[in-house]
Parts: structure tokens; C-alpha cells; sequence
């Protein structure tokens, strides 16, 4: 269920370059484009941060192509300028090449030949499980067509939060943050940031994971609307399947499962979780152009409980 992932101690990933592990890369992009879409539009908005020394991270291990005793990008000699150069040769390929994943790939080391290494590491260093869900099992009341599957925590944790259901129960409530955090939390998980350096927002009422069943609260905190976000010009898409992430103002939204136990505090509409393993992401949506959907969706009323059940059962409590 869980993507391949490599640890950044160096045998490990040039064991994993060696074992051609990351070979499975061009099958990825030919069958989840929109989800390769989204995972280099996380790693640009971290990169690109003001805050890039603190929220990118992992910063990427990856094997320098012409010497494969070495590594072009070390995450014990972090190069954001050379990071960046890479990253921009896998956006002008977007925008350039239309054809299959093998032209994609020639053009790109082509243009830079640390460009596609660093795509595959952007793929297979993502250790959640996320899956474009099909227009039938989205939740229309969301309004957005970029609607994703999202399982963000380790078996282990999912194990913990699973029994701790069990006991407690559980309900739904919505978990927002802006894009550049999510290059992290899809290769860390949602963790509990308060009164730590990751900390973007103030932590008002204590110490854990905020949340809220109001979608406008959430949406509140999805995105910063900064100025060089919107002026940069927009990406192509893989192949025009869709015109997805041309925006570099994106709003991202997660719908998570908390745990209802003691340990939940409810402040109004504000939600703190200070147990990390009691919160587990379940769908994320996507806006473009600082959009946002719909600010009045209450996660307690039984109809979206219903509908959310609905698409949630088949996805998560059948597997």
C-alpha cells in the first residue's frame, strides 16, 4: 500500500540506485500524472519558501548519474541553487514535451542530466498513498475535480489508530496547511508542530494537530495568496491529459480521522489533537488560483457524514 522509500543513510540509496528500485518510476507518471503533478508542485512550493531550511525536508539523496560512487544531492552538503536549476529543467520539460515517458526522460537529461534523477527520487521518496479518486467516488460537496485518496500514516501508526477506535470512536474533521508544508508531510506524516520550529501559525489553544469541522476554518489556514506566487508564468501538464497545477497559487485541504477520545479538545470549532497517532489523513483536495470550495461544509451534520462514509468505505475499511 505504502510507495517505495529509501532512508538517506548513502549505502542505502546507492543500494536502492544500484538495485534499479526506482526503475518502476516511468510506469508512475504513465498511470498517476496528476499525482506526479501534485508531488513536484509540493517539492517547488517547499523549495521556494522563505522557510525552505526548515520545511524541506527530507532533502533529496540522489545518485550523481556520471559518477555513481557519488552523490549529486546530499543531504549532508545541501545546494538549494543546484536543487532549484533541476527542478526548473523538469518544469520546462513539462511545458515543452507532449510525448511518452521515455522522450520525457531523454529530453530531460538532455537538458540536465540531474533533472530526471531528480524526479524519480520526488516519486519514490513519497512514502504515503495517494491515488487520484474517479469522478464517482469523489465528494461532490467539495468542489474541486482534484480529489485524492490520501493515507498518509505508516502501518504501524494506521495499526495504533485503529485500536484506539476501537475503544473511542471516531468522526472527521478538516486539516488545513499550505502547499509548501505537504512535500514534508507526505515522506514524515502529519505530526504535531506546535511550539516547534515548523510552526507556521500561532498554537492559541495548546500544543497538537489542528482541526476543525468547518471547512472555511480550515481553508483559513490552506494558503498565503503571496505575491510571487501568482505572478510566476504556469506550467503544461504531463501530456495535456488536463491543465492541472498551472497555478502556483494552490490551496490544499486535508479531510482527516481523529479519534474522538478525552484527549480531543474542542475549542468552538477549533479542534486540538495532542496525540499524534489519534489523527490520520484520509482525502486531500486541491484548488487552483486560490480558489477554495465551499466555506459552509460542517463535517457533523449526517449528510456529509453519510456521504463521506460512502465514498470512505469502499477506499480504506474494505482493504
Amino acid at each position: 500500500m505504502l510507495k517505495p522509500a529509501v532512508c538517506t543513510r548513502e549505502l542505502c540509496v546507492f543500494s536502492f540506485y544500484t538495485l534499479g528500485v526506482m526503475s518502476g518510476a516511468a510506469e508512475e507518471v504513465a498511470t498517476g500524472a496528476e499525482v506526479v503533478d501534485l508531488l513536484v508542485a509540493m517539492c517547488r512550493a517547499a523549495l521556494e519558501s522563505p522557510r525552505k531550511s526548515i520545511i524541506f525536508e527530507p532533502y533529496p539523496s540522489v545518485v550523481d548519474p556520471n559518477d555513481p560512487k557519488t552523490l549529486a544531492f546530499n543531504p549532508k552538503k545541501k545546494n538549494y541553487e543546484r536543487l532549484q536549476k533541476a527542478l526548473d529543467s523538469v518544469m520546462s520539460i513539462r511545458e515543452m514535451t507532449q510525448g511518452s515517458y521515455l522522450e520525457i526522460k531523454k529530453q530531460m537529461d538532455k537538458l540536465d542530466p540531474l533533472a530526471h534523477p531528480l524526479l524519480q527520487w520526488i516519486i519514490s521518496s513519497n512514502r504515503s498513498h495517494i491515488v487520484k479518486l474517479p469522478l464517482s467516488r469523489q465528494l461532490k460537496f467539495m468542489h474541486t475535480s482534484h480529489q485524492f485518496l490520501l493515507l498518509s500514516s505508516p502501518p504501524a501508526k494506521e495499526a495504533r489508530f485503529r485500536t484506539a477506535k476501537k475503544l473511542y470512536g471516531s468522526t472527521f474533521a478538516f486539516h488545513g496547511s499550505h502547499i509548501e508544508n505537504w512535500h514534508s508531510v507526505l515522506r514524515n506524516g502529519l505530526v504535531n508542530a506546535s511550539y516547534t520550529k515548523l510552526q507556521l501559525h500561532g498554537a492559541a489553544y495548546g500544543k497538537g494537530i489542528y482541526l476543525s469541522p468547518i471547512s472555511s476554518i480550515s481553508f483559513g489556514y490552506s494558503g498565503r495568496n503571496d505575491s510571487f506566487l501568482a505572478t510566476q508564468t504556469p506550467p503544461l501538464s504531463w501530456w495535456n491529459l488536463s491543465m492541472f497545477l498551472q497555478s502556483r497559487n494552490l490551496n490544499c485541504i486535508a479531510l482527516c480521522e481523529v479519534i474522538t477520545s478525552k484527549d480531543l479538545q474542542k475549542h468552538g470549532n477549533i479542534w486540538v489533537c495532542p496525540v499524534s497517532d489519534h489523527v490520520c489523513t484520509r482525502f486531500f483536495f486541491v484548488y487552483e488560483d486560490g480558489q477554495v470550495g465551499d466555506a459552509n461544509i460542517n463535517t457533523q451534520e449526517p449528510k456529509v457524514q453519510k456521504e463521506i462514509m460512502r465514498v470512505i468505505g469502499t477506499q480504506i475499511y474494505s482493504s
